[in-house]
């Protein structure tokens, strides 16, 4: 038996080619990057055969945790010193971001159960900048009355409006206090309320995460249903809305590959796709590989495995990674913090996004603090660009900085049967890119995936 499946031929295989692995799948996905996994791990459990392959010797693509070694190699930096501690000791985030505690990627862990594989923490402290200064977000009305961000009857504004949010559901009429918030838009709301243009902006860039204004001249419905989930995740664990996997965000690809490979799914690491196969339609009917060739109904990836014809630019991202050898200042400490710099307040029309984690996460040697600086470039100078951001800082022992172009499909893959997915934004949280995977899985299977799982039920002391 099993000399015959090593002699397995196929009919469509070329003279002189072998076949890939098995030969023949359901699906070839191209890179382990964290929405390439989340695909495969699904489709592996409606019973497809899935193969994935990624250039790399390690899972994450652009999303991998890296060691010591390999992230001063990635950098052409030399050797790491010792001063900074054990090579094992680093996780440290290619793109890094925090995950929305009750968002849509924690249903997504729940719904495939991959939260077995992973142990997450909350992060500390969530922080808004404002006028030079770094202020802790309020998102519950009492901490709304505290909150140096606004003036006394400012705050009394702010509460009564945050009730509404809290309240609100959008199935009954009764909560709606005939406001249509599918035809009001977020600045007539706001305004509504009498809400001042400072604390538009603070709620709207630190707590609905927002990127730029274009919201508030848009339907308001889908701002506040953002808002809702911050206040609803911040409420459910306390300290800030945000949580993130000990050991790094390289353990979500890692998880969803397992579960892949548990529902017999097929990985080959250090296996770069030469080129992709299409038939006489033009669509996408397998991959080649040296001399070996597998065939599949239709392919899915990164933007870095296509054509460029197949993709577009859609814009640059820098993200500085900084170690320091304290917390960042004004933040009272924590060992884990998330700030956003709104642009408006720095003369930028994109945010910066600013987040730190240390050992309390196993990311990093005790007494080593990994800050990462983000955001979209709107210059040609990347330096310029995050150093509102590195200017909280304090002192950086070690810098490391990257600028990537971002990419997106240009087709929805129907015709051509190439499902791509687009390159990870600048924030420093997944919610926009959920949506991204949400769509590329609603492309690739036809269907929405389901999200009415409750993301409190996750069982775990966090």
């Amino acid at each position: 038996m099993a000399e015959e499946q090593e002699n397995k031929t196929f009919d469509w295989l070329p003279e002189g080619m072998e076949p890939l692995a098995d030969g023949e799948y359901d699906a070839i996905i191209m890179g382990t990057g964290l929405k390439e996994c989340v695909i495969s791990g699904l489709l592996s459990v409606q019973g497809m055969r899935v193969l994935q392959m990624d250039r790399n010797n390690y899972y994450g693509a652009d999303c991998a945790s890296l060691n010591l070694t390999n992230l001063y190699a990635k950098f052409n930096a030399g050797k790491p010193p010792e001063s900074l501690g054990a090579n094992r000791d680093f996780n440290v985030d290619l793109i890094p971001k925090f995950i929305m505690a009750c968002g849509n990627l924690t249903k997504m862990l729940l719904h495939t159960k991959v939260t077995r594989y992973l142990e997450f923490k909350s992060i500390e402290g969530s922080y808004v900048y404002k006028s030079g200064k770094i202020l802790k977000v309020p998102a519950t009305p009492e901490e709304a009355l505290k909150s140096p961000l606004m003036g006394l009857f400012e705050k009394r504004r702010f509460r009564t409006f945050l009730l509404y949010v809290d309240q609100y559901d959008e199935t009954k009429p009764e909560t709606h206090q005939g406001k249509d918030l599918t035809s009001m838009t977020m600045k007539q709301l706001y305004e509504s309320f009498g809400l001042v243009p400072d604390t538009h902006q603070f709620i709207s860039h630190a707590m609905c995460l927002e990127l730029d204004e274009a919201h508030m001249d848009q339907p308001a419905l889908a701002t506040v249903k953002e808002l809702q989930t911050y206040c609803y995740s911040l409420a459910r664990y306390g300290t800030s809305p945000y949580i993130y996997p000990v050991y790094g965000l390289g353990g979500l690809p890692e998880g969803f590959s397992r579960l892949c490979a548990i529902h017999g799914g097929t990985f080959m690491l250090n296996r770069d796709v030469d080129e992709i196969i299409y038939d006489a339609k033009g669509e996408a009917i397998g991959v080649k590989s040296g001399n070996e060739m597998a065939r599949a109904k239709f392919v899915v990836g990164d933007p870095s495995y296509f054509p460029k014809e197949k993709v577009k630019a859609t814009g640059q991202v820098v993200r500085c990674i900084c170690f320091l050898n304290h917390p960042i200042p004004n933040c009272g400490e924590l060992e884990s913090v998330q700030i956003i710099i709104p642009g408006p307040q720095v003369g930028r029309t994109n945010d910066i996004f600013v987040c730190s984690i240390s050992s309390s996460h196993q990311v990093s040697a005790k007494g080593v603090y990994i800050a990462i600086v983000s955001t979209k470039m709107e210059g040609d100078d990347a330096d310029k660009e995050v150093m509102p951001g590195l200017a909280l800082l304090g002192h950086i022992m070690q810098r490391f900085t990257m600028v990537a172009t971002t990419y997106e499909p240009v087709s929805d893959g129907s015709i051509d049967k190439c499902f791509i997915s687009s390159s990870f934004d600048a924030s420093s949280h997944f919610e926009g890119d959920v949506d991204d995977l949400l769509s590329l899985y609603k492309r690739v299977t036809g269907k929405d995936l389901d999200m009415t799982i409750n993301a409190d039920s996750v069982e775990a002391d966090y």
